[in-house]
């Protein structure tokens, strides 16, 4: 098989994405009104807290998680607060294009990640070939946003290295997942710690850096904002982890799906934002993409069929 990932995970896989891409209209609509690090610790706080409710109606092992709080904390400084922190600062210091590139190439950097450290996550033909077109199909949806790949800021290396870093603390924190299966923690405990802590670290951030400005009369749309931005992490980090956690499920092809992410923004962007239309490099990307997962499905000897039919 191509995977062991059966059609149930799938569909747990790319409605995770499809939540994450929604973030990118959410995210313009609520970052006119707050600052970014601002924005980020409010949703991932209340991303924490919204899935206490379902911790106690499902009656977790609390007693149990207890005992791997050291994993947890760790986990929530890398995974929320370290990534995005990284995140929001080189994204300030970078082009939205290149930003969109380096960000979009995220499943390749967990596909080396996974190669160097798991034994059974190997780098084949297939997975090359499907990363390659994935990047290809992002790298026209990033140009057709018409912004510079290079900026004149002195810190422009900064910001791509502060991005790359956060591309490979983020596929870290896929690979922690997998190593931890033994551990069985709740994927929605894990969730709520990460994004709760995470998100007290990115407020605590945010009034050191930013020194934002609350205001009493923040608009309602910036309110469903905010709401929409932390049930997209609170329900998709668990629908992700809990992914990673079943057997036989390969970080890196897993990964793959989130090629889906920048095509669920794009469309978005295009149904709720009035100045966003569609445009011929953002449609090519897209296909190409839709190619990039096809090729995924695909059983990896039959590249190596095909070429033994062919010398016969």
């Amino acid at each position: 098989m191509a995977s062991a990932m059966n059609f149930s995970l799938k569909i747990q896989a790319v409605l995770a994405c499809l939540l994450w891409g929604s973030a990118f209209a959410g995210a313009k609509i609520a970052m006119e009104y707050a600052d970014p690090i601002l924005l980020s610790g409010m949703r991932f706080t209340l991303a924490g807290l919204l899935l206490v409710p379902l911790i106690l109606i499902r009656k977790e092992n609390l007693k149990g998680v207890l005992k791997a709080w050291k994993f947890l904390l760790t986990f929530a400084f890398l995974q929320t607060f370290l990534q995005y922190g990284l995140f929001f600062v080189g994204l300030d210091r970078v082009p939205g294009a290149t930003s969109a590139i380096i960000v979009g190439a995220g499943p390749l950097f967990v596909a080396v990640m996974a190669h160097l450290t798991l034994h059974d996550d190997k780098m084949t033909l297939r997975k090359v070939l499907a990363i390659a077109l994935g990047i290809c199909g992002v790298l026209f949806i990033s140009l057709a946003t018409g912004s510079e790949l290079a900026g004149s800021d002195p810190g422009f290396w900064v910001g791509i290295g502060l991005l790359v870093l956060s591309n490979i603390i983020g596929s870290y924190t896929n690979i922690l997942v997998v190593k931890q299966k033994e551990a069985q923690i709740s994927p929605i405990v894990l969730t709520a710690v990460a994004n709760f802590v995470g998100g007290l670290l990115l407020l605590a951030l945010s009034f050191a850096v930013e020194k934002p400005q609350f205001h009493a009369h923040w608009p309602l749309e910036f309110y469903g904002a905010v709401v929409w931005l932390a049930i997209i992490p609170a329900s998709a980090f668990t629908l992700w982890y809990g992914v990673l956690n079943k057997p036989g499920v390969k970080v890196s092809e897993l990964n793959m799906w989130k090629f889906l992410i920048p095509v669920v923004g794009c469309l978005l962007s295009w149904l709720l934002l009035p100045d966003e239309k569609p445009d011929l490099p953002s449609l090519i990307g897209i296909g190409i993409i839709t190619l990039s997962l096809q090729l995924m499905q695909l059983p990896e000897h039959y590249f190596f069929r095909k070429k033994n039919n062919g010398a016969s």
